[in-house]
């Protein structure tokens, strides 16, 4: 059949299995919009504030579901205003295609109206970029994006297509969707090996990160972990995958992970790594890092391995293949005297915050919501110490339930990825954990949970300061609080109400107990400003090039 270039993308997008996009439309893309409206049954798009908004809409979106999220926007300020996204998508490994629009084949290179070279822009933040030429390209260029979105480490593709590729004619047939093929063709030997080192380990730790969720390893995972006992520690973009009363659950590790955990790698004899990449906010000290461990890193990127740290053993694999493949070859065990130690370091080293009744402190902010939303509820956070609060407490059973900015550290990142979130999985409560200076960076999106009648929930942790900076200007530059003091008069009640949320402000737990409550009964968005004292701090911390024997605990 002949199709335009306009209804040829929604027609590949509608074969690839995408029922929701979001995006801004703009002059360039007024085509691709025609044809929206034509296929409003079909596929549904949401409107958003701002294309970052748009951007980390469907970066939420795909970090809640695992399919791929998708955004549009229109050329020049448009697409520039997606690059934040993708880039945070990028780093954290999420697949997702964007879509921009640009002037006509013509007018490129003539420094025309709102024409930007977005493909170049955005180069070192995707896994490919496409620029569409001629119309018959456009077909199998979007499926070539989609594909390269999820195979190997997930992450952003960009497609841009001019104008008048949109409107130009040619034939068209639909294909099947791209079946993705991620197992890996795993040796036995290799195999063989690493499973006989973790076998004769006398003091294991696994450590694990983001690819278990990718991937869809965290029962597998769990196998390992109790075939062998061998206790695990994750990242931040892990969180959620163990149960808190797990008993092999180690909790966080990092900068500012569970203390025993990090001893635990610390004393560890093999270190086994999946899924994660040794960031800097992890091993703090390369030098120091898990000293006497043979370190086993497994990885679906083979450039991540002998990046960061080097390694004794690694194998280029996705974390549910090599788990799978290694469990029959790994030998049941008991490490007695090991997980004694570990008992004894969560007992004497963790940090244990204290409680008020009278005040709001924000461990218990995160365990109430963990507690009233429920086990369902998905927690999205913003950037700050908020996010680390959220991140050490909260209380998540399942992956895919702890959304967050892990790599590129986006403030601003959360209100439009709990859109994303919501929309992606209506029956779950949606928890949006922000500060204050984060929620200022995208509250305009507030206009678009209540156009769409979305009960997402924001929970503000209202310091008056942007109380990670400052925390670091506390104990590291002599107390000098250069801009890190809030002097804004929001009023964030009367914001809510203005949008047309709900709002509440909260000064001590029963109030924010029963704010909580009733904006997740609540048909709507509901805003919650919780205020909390500014020299509240993150603890434990790791100074920088710090290790676990530097580690701030009080």
């Amino acid at each position: 059949m002949k199709c335009n270039g306009s209804q040829i993308l929604i027609e590949v997008l509608i074969e690839q299995g995408v029922d929701t996009i979001f995006g801004y439309p703009g002059g360039a893309v007024l085509n691709i919009y025609d044809a929206l409206y034509l296929n409003s049954d079909r596929i549904r798009h949401v409107l958003t504030a701002h294309e970052q908004g748009a951007s980390h809409a469907a970066d939420g979106y795909a970090r809640a579901t695992g399919k791929t999220g998708v955004v549009l926007a229109t050329s020049g300020p448009g697409a520039t205003n997606l690059v934040t996204g993708i880039a945070t998508a990028y780093m954290d490994s999420v697949p997702m295609v964007a879509i921009t629009g640009n002037v006509g084949t013509s007018l490129i290179g003539k420094d025309s109206f709102q024409e930007v070279y977005i493909a170049g822009i955005t180069m070192p933040i995707t896994k490919h970029n496409f620029v569409v030429r001629r119309v018959e390209e456009l077909a199998g260029v979007l499926r070539d994006a989609f594909r390269i979105a999820n195979s190997d480490r997930p992450g952003p593709v960009l497609v841009d297509i001019p104008k008048d590729v949109t409107a130009a004619v040619c034939e068209f047939q639909n294909e099947p969707k791209i079946e993705i093929d991620q197992s890996f063709d795993l040796r036995e030997a290799d195999l063989r090996r690493i499973a006989e080192i973790i076998n004769k380990a006398e003091r294991p730790v696994i450590y694990f990160g983001g690819g278990i969720v990718s991937s869809g390893a965290a029962d597998d995972l769990r196998r390992l972990m109790k075939k062998a006992e061998i206790p695990a520690t994750y990242t931040m973009m892990a969180a959620g995958t163990l149960a808190p009363d797990e008993p092999l659950n180690l909790g966080m590790i990092g900068m500012h992970g569970k203390v025993s955990a990090g001893r635990a790698v610390d004393r560890s004899d093999v270190l086994l790594s999946i899924g994660a990449r040794f960031s800097d906010r992890v091993a703090t000290d390369t030098n120091r890092f898990a000293p006497d461990a043979r370190i086993i890193h497994v990885d679906i990127d083979a450039a991540e391995i002998n990046k960061n740290i080097m390694t004794d053993d690694s194998l280029v694999s996705d974390a549910k293949t090599f788990l799978r493949g290694i469990l029959p070859y790994i030998k049941e065990a008991r490490h007695a005297d090991w997980m004694t130690k570990i008992t004894d370091w969560r007992q004497r080293l963790d940090y244990r915050p204290k409680d008020s009744e009278t005040c709001l402190r924000p461990e218990r902010v995160i365990k109430v919501i963990s507690e009233v939303a429920g086990p369902e509820a998905i927690l999205v956070t913003d950037v700050g110490q908020h996010q680390m609060w959220a991140a050490q407490y909260c209380g998540r059973t399942r992956q895919r339930q702890f959304l967050t900015s892990g790599g590129l550290g986006t403030m601003g990142f959360g209100y439009g990825a709990a859109i994303g979130a919501k929309v992606g999985c209506p029956d779950k409560p949606v928890v949006h954990i922000t500060g204050d200076g984060s929620f200022h960076m995208n509250l305009n999106e507030l206009c678009t949970t209540v156009t769409y009648g979305l009960p997402v929930v924001t929970v503000i942790m209202n310091n008056s300061v942007l109380g990670m900076v400052r925390q670091w200007q506390t104990i590291f530059y002599g107390q000098r609080y250069s801009s890190t003091t809030l002097d804004r008069q929001t009023n964030y009640v009367k914001l809510a109400e203005a949008f047309g949320a709900q709002g509440f402000r909260c000064t001590n737990p029963a109030e924010f107990r029963a704010a909580l409550s009733a904006a997740l009964s609540h048909e709507g968005p509901t805003v919650i400003d919780c205020v909390i004292d500014r020299d509240e701090r993150v603890l434990p911390m790791i100074p920088p090039n710090g290790s676990i024997e530097d580690i701030i605990a009080d």
